[in-house]
Order: C-alpha cells, then sequence, then structure tokens
C-alpha cells in the first residue's frame, strides 16, 4: 500500500510553510513576518517549483516590510469583493445603510471592471485620474458631482477593508475629492400640462392592445401617486406593500340651507381620507409619505382590478402583496378552471412613460428642450405645492424626503414666480406715474450747471 500523500511542508521552522488546500493541486504557502502570518498562493501544482516560488515570497515581502510598503499584495477586485459582502451582511442584518445597494452597483460595474485587475496599494492619483476618464466612457456622459461623492464613498469601502486586513497602509490611501458636474434639475410640467398628462390617460388605455392595457393603467395609478406624493420613482413605490398602507379619516363640518325638523339649519359632515404610505425603501432612512383623493382613488382602482376587493379589505386584511402589479393575460386556450391569472411585477414605467409623453407631445419641454422622465412628476409636485399651496419648506423635505437644502437649491425659483406677483407694485407704478406737476426745486435750469 502506497503511503499517504503529505500536503503540509515546513520549510523553515516557525517561518515558512507550504502546503495544499481540500480539493486543490494548486500549492499555497505561508510565513511569518514580524510575528503577523501571512497567506499566499503560489500558482503551482509542481511541488519544486512551488518551493522556490514560496521562498521568493518569503524574501519579497520582508523586503517590502523593510522599505516600508505591504508585506503582501493583493488585487483590488479581491478588496472590492469583501467589501461587497461586508455591505450585503449589513442589509440582510438590518443594520446597513440602504445606499449600501448603490455602492455595490458601482462597484460591480464600474470599479471592478475598470481597477479589478490592479493591486490594492498601486492605486495612486494618477490611477484613479485615468480611472475618472474611462468612467465617462462607460456612462457616456461626465457624473454629476453628487454621482462622484457615490462613487468616492464606494471607492473608500473598498480601501477601508484592504487596509483592515493588512494589504493597505493607512498612509497611502488616496484623499478623493468630488469636482462632478453639478446636478441640475429636471424640467417639470406646467399646469396645463399635468392636467393633460391626467386627462389623456383614459383614451390612451383604450387605445392599447388587449396584452398592453393591464400595464398602461398600473401606469396611470402609477403617474397619479407620483404628482400626488412627490415620491422618488422607482423603488419608493413599485416595493410598496398593501400592509403599509393606512386610511385616516377627518370629520369636517358644514353649514347647509337645509332645516331640520326643529327648525335649525342642518350641518353636513364631509370626510376627508388621507393615505399614509409607509416607504420603507426610501433613498435615505424609512418616512411616512401622505397621500389625498388622488392617491386612494388610483389605490382603489389597483384594488378592484387585481383583487376585485376594495380598497379598505386589503388594508383591513394585512394583505402583504406588492401594489404595483398588473394582471397577466391568459388566453382561452389557457383558461382552466384551477388556473388563476397571476399578478406581475412590471420591470421598468421609463420607456412606456416616454411613449405615453411623445404620443402626446409632452416628451420635451418647450423652454429647455429637455427630455421629461417619470422623475420630472417629483420636481412638478414640489414646484406645485410651493407655487400654489404656499407649503412649508420644511414640511414639505419631511414629505419627499430630502432635505431643506435640496429644497432651496431646487426650488428657489419658485420663490422668484410667487414674489412676481407679491412684487408687482401696482400701488407704486399709481403713486409714481400720477399726474402731479414736479416741485419747482427739481426742474432744470442752466444755473445749476456744476453745482
Amino acid at each position: 500500500m502506497s503511503a499517504k500523500k503529505t500536503t503540509t511542508h515546513i520549510l523553515l521552522n516557525n517561518t515558512l510553510v507550504l502546503y495544499k488546500r481540500e480539493r486543490s493541486s494548486i500549492w499555497q504557502c505561508r510565513f511569518n513576518v514580524d510575528g503577523f502570518w501571512q497567506r499566499q498562493s503560489t500558482k503551482m501544482r509542481d511541488y519544486k517549483k512551488a518551493v522556490e516560488i514560496a521562498k521568493e515570497l518569503h524574501i519579497e515581502a520582508n523586503y517590502r516590510k523593510k522599505a516600508k510598503l505591504v508585506p503582501i499584495r493583493r488585487y483590488f477586485k479581491d478588496m472590492a469583493k469583501l467589501a461587497i459582502i461586508d455591505m450585503q451582511k449589513e442589509l440582510k442584518s438590518d443594520k446597513g445603510k440602504v445606499i449600501y445597494k448603490e455602492y455595490i452597483k458601482i462597484i460591480e460595474n464600474y470599479l471592478i471592471p475598470i481597477l479589478g485587475k490592479m493591486h490594492v496599494d498601486n492605486i495612486t492619483y494618477d490611477v484613479l485620474e485615468k480611472y475618472e476618464k474611462k468612467r465617462e466612457k462607460v456612462m457616456n456622459r461626465i457624473p454629476t458631482r453628487s454621482t462622484v461623492l457615490n462613487h468616492n464613498a464606494a471607492l473608500n469601502r473598498v480601501f477601508d477593508k484592504a487596509i483592515q486586513k493588512g494589504f493597505m497602509f493607512e498612509s497611502s490611501k488616496p484623499t478623493l475629492k468630488a469636482y462632478g458636474k453639478l446636478s441640475e434639475r429636471r424640467a417639470e410640467f406646467s399646469l396645463d400640462e399635468a392636467r393633460a398628462i391626467k386627462r389623456n390617460f383614459d383614451s390612451w388605455i383604450k387605445k392599447g392592445r388587449t396584452d398592453s392595457k393591464e400595464l398602461r393603467a398600473l401606469l396611470r395609478d402609477y403617474v397619479a401617486m407620483l404628482l400626488d406624493t412627490g415620491a422618488r420613482p422607482g423603488k419608493e413605490l413599485l416595493n410598496l406593500r398593501w400592509v403599509e398602507v393606512e386610511l385616516t379619516y377627518k370629520p369636517k363640518k358644514f353649514q347647509t340651507d337645509e332645516v331640520d325638523e326643529e327648525g335649525n339649519l342642518a350641518d353636513y359632515i364631509q370626510t376627508n381620507p388621507t393615505v399614509h404610505l409607509k416607504i420603507a425603501q426610501a433613498k435615505t432612512k424609512p418616512r411616512t409619505a401622505n397621500g389625498y383623493i388622488e392617491t386612494i382613488q388610483a389605490l382603489r382602482r389597483v384594488a378592484e382590478r387585481n383583487y376585485g376587493k376594495k380598497l379598505y379589505q386589503l388594508i383591513e386584511e394585512k394583505n402583504e402583496d406588492y401594489i404595483f402589479r398588473y394582471k397577466e393575460i391568459v388566453t382561452r386556450r389557457q383558461q382552466k378552471p384551477s388556473r388563476q391569472a397571476k399578478l406581475i411585477k412590471p420591470t421598468s414605467f421609463s420607456k412606456l412613460f416616454d411613449t405615453y409623453l411623445k404620443e402626446h407631445k409632452l416628451l420635451i419641454d418647450p423652454i429647455t428642450k429637455q427630455k421629461r422622465v417619470l422623475y420630472s412628476l417629483r420636481h412638478t409636485y414640489a414646484t406645485f405645492q410651493i407655487l400654489y399651496e404656499n407649503i412649508n419648506p420644511n414640511v414639505l423635505a419631511r414629505q419627499m424626503g430630502t432635505s431643506m437644502q435640496m429644497i432651496d437649491k431646487f426650488y428657489s425659483h419658485v420663490d422668484s414666480i410667487k414674489a412676481a406677483d407679491l412684487l408687482r407694485g401696482s400701488k407704486i407704478h399709481d403713486l409714481l406715474s400720477k399726474d402731479i406737476a414736479v416741485n419747482e426745486k427739481y426742474k432744470y435750469s442752466a444755473n445749476n450747471k456744476g453745482k
């Protein structure tokens, strides 16, 4: 019987070890540098070659330590993957920030493809300048400053992981700055345009093919809620569940001309319903956004189409389904007594909304020539609230899940529009234009020259 193969060899006592991992034919080595054990692959299957490589790696690690460089080097992509794992764990345990999802996308779509094959301790300012140029080519645009800030934050997560693991020194971590293009406010819709958006939906839904009518109807409800709540397009509403909706009623008395049996004027009680949306997947932190009659009507339509139920029934049942779903089309051939139409999640409303706007000559802003998108509805909501409802900016910021600084940055122009009426100065105009003789002391006289 042949002797059992040895997979661990001590090359230098307490200093250098060569070994194989289970189910691997590649020799690995671990070595001690200043009391710290480091691991590295020799990338060799042949034992003798692996011994030579292991000794070279050990010598190089000691040399790098003396030169005040990290003794062991790792590729950027390896540290990036560890950073992603950390963020995913935090998100899973509900301790992570929502923005981590954005960081993960940035790492996967930009950082690893561009910087992945470089050693993490070799990423200098020159390298980052080249990265920025390549990033612009991938994006096909100059990123905004807020986008650059997110990229920098994601990059710092990778650097911090490398420092934590001992593959990078704190002193060699580049200081990142954001010079990106200043973000611009997207073009909103005017009052007439917003009316057109709402009123053209019914006929547009009827004109659609059978297999598109359900999705078109859902888009109408989605747009109605965006205009009524100022929510961000995307996951804020698309990931909203019926169980996260609450209805409240506020009685309001009106005195009518009707007279009761005792000869007194009758009171008419009107209930003002408000819907509270508990938005769990917001951009920054969870919040409750309020909606009113437009949102309530939209939710009623969805409840009726998808379940054949009233809105209050779904709320009372604490239904945990997502709200924004539409029924699949079941052909006659597919129909079975036991089969129920599935509720399908829309991948995105962006293209369908583009089509709707284009068909109604609303896609391009006539003044700025900007293309309008779903996010334009959020800006329209904010503009209307400030312009017509005179809402307190602090209340508006809480409703929209943003900061006072962002409200001031993007909507200060609305205050100028409001001020146009306040500063009209019709009384001042009348006083200045009144036909009253000019005071004698202000009349022109040749004797006044030089005085």
